[in-house]
């Protein structure tokens, strides 16, 4: 038996699914936020360029693609995550209408060691406003998501994290003073975080070894070292936020996992998912498009939400939500060979009309037949026999009363539709 690639899954059920995503598109709706889509197949420079050499994904994560007809100087990739995407697209298309505020949504993949709430290919929903230097740009995205969130899908027990890392200036200063705090215990440091001090080291941050993260406990903090602009927009970001009822909370060493990124950032998280706890993040980044090959700095604000883990908060909450109910299902029976003609014109008949029908071809007996159409939720048996098919009647029964009755098959549909 071939089973499926680990850390992949099955969805046997989307209606979870398409809720989310008819949902998120309503919401960003209201926002002045377009949909759009990017390839799944990316260059795999793409991604060196935006998310920087040291980072996991390119280290370690990165799906390339190699075919025999490939061209010996392309490079291509599996896309790790869309705000690199989106940021190619806004280049490669010359938009010149901004903020460009897009959103899209998909798979993407990362060779990552599978657990609960992380996959290799799974699915994010990114959202992007591009050309916006604005910090309550920040503030609108942060509590349009909260929004969504707490009132959309009925989440209740989640928390918002923040922090603000600064210009480039600041985060200079701010690595050399982190450095001269780390050397005199590098070597109570994990072997990840050693290699992250001397390569990347606000990566540090990233660890998950609790002895690494009591350390860092002690560490001086990223806002100590802001400039005056920065040390003024930080205190905005708080004070609109809690001038529009967002709660959050600050969290010194919340740097998120790209190097994109720059000022705010942020995460939704929640105790109910476990060790990976962030179901959304996102933050602002103001030289990507420069680093992509953009004429001009394009400041930005984005998040990506893993669709994968808000369905797993959904799950335990389906009947809070409004969720698309199937249509009722009409099981067409024939019970012989001989009706399989006229049960095909009664289904297609019914189904010009805009009702769920399905057939059961199989031959078995009616009891075997009845026992799947209730296997299947049919609200409906239309049994055709060779009685039914000589007299131009099909039989009606109500799966849930139990009643039967016969119908002129030219007043299906009106007694269907009652």
């Amino acid at each position: 038996m071939v089973q499926r690639v680990k850390g992949t899954q099955d969805f046997l059920s989307l209606t979870l699914f398409n809720f989310l995503i008819s949902s998120i598109r309503k919401h960003l709706s209201l926002y002045n936020f377009t949909e759009i889509s990017t390839p799944i197949l990316e260059p795999t420079e793409l991604f060196k360029r935006s998310l920087g050499l040291e980072t996991d994904i390119i280290t370690k994560e990165m799906y390339q693609v190699k075919t025999d007809h490939s061209d010996g100087d392309e490079s291509i990739c599996l896309r790790p995550e869309i705000t690199a995407s989106v940021v190619r697209a806004f280049i490669d298309n010359s938009i010149d209408i901004t903020p460009w505020k897009v959103f899209s949504w998909g798979p993407v993949f990362r060779h990552e060691r599978p657990q609960k709430g992380r996959f290799r290919q799974f699915n994010q929903i990114t959202l992007e406003a591009i050309g916006s230097a604005s910090v309550s740009q920040d503030v609108q995205l942060i509590k349009m998501l909260d929004r969504f969130f707490s009132e959309s899908l009925s989440l209740d027990s989640y928390a918002l994290l923040i922090n603000y890392l600064g210009c480039a200036q600041d985060r200079s200063e701010y690595k050399s003073t982190l450095k001269t705090f780390l050397n005199p215990v590098a070597d109570q440091l994990c072997g990840q975080c050693q290699v992250r001090k001397e390569k990347n080291i606000l990566r540090v941050f990233d660890c998950k070894n609790e002895s690494c993260q009591k350390i860092y406990e002690q560490a001086p903090q990223l806002i100590q070292s802001l400039c005056t602009t920065c040390s003024e927009e930080w205190q905005t970001v708080q004070d609109q936020l809690e001038a529009l009822s967002v709660s959050y909370s600050y969290k010194p060493t919340l740097v998120r996992g790209l190097d994109y990124y720059d000022k705010t950032v942020f995460e939704f998280v929640s105790l109910d998912l476990g060790a990976q706890n962030a179901f959304c993040g996102g933050g602002r980044y103001s030289q990507l498009a420069q680093k992509l090959g953009a004429r001009h700095d394009q400041p930005s604000v984005g998040a990506a939400i893993g669709v994968e883990r808000i369905l797993m908060l959904l799950e335990s909450r389906k009947e809070k939500l409004i969720l698309e109910q199937q249509p009722v299902l009409h099981m067409v029976l024939p019970l012989a060979q001989a009706q399989h003609d006229l049960a095909l014109l009664v289904a297609d008949e019914l189904q010009a009309q805009h009702l769920c029908v399905d057939l059961c071809f199989e031959g078995d007996s009616v009891k075997s037949m009845m026992r799947k159409a209730d296997k299947l939720g049919a609200r409906w048996v239309l049994i055709i026999g060779s009685d039914e098919q000589q007299a131009g009647q099909v039989t009606v029964k109500n799966m849930t009363t139990g009643s039967e009755e016969k119908v002129a098959q030219k007043d299906l549909v009106s007694y269907l539709r009652k």
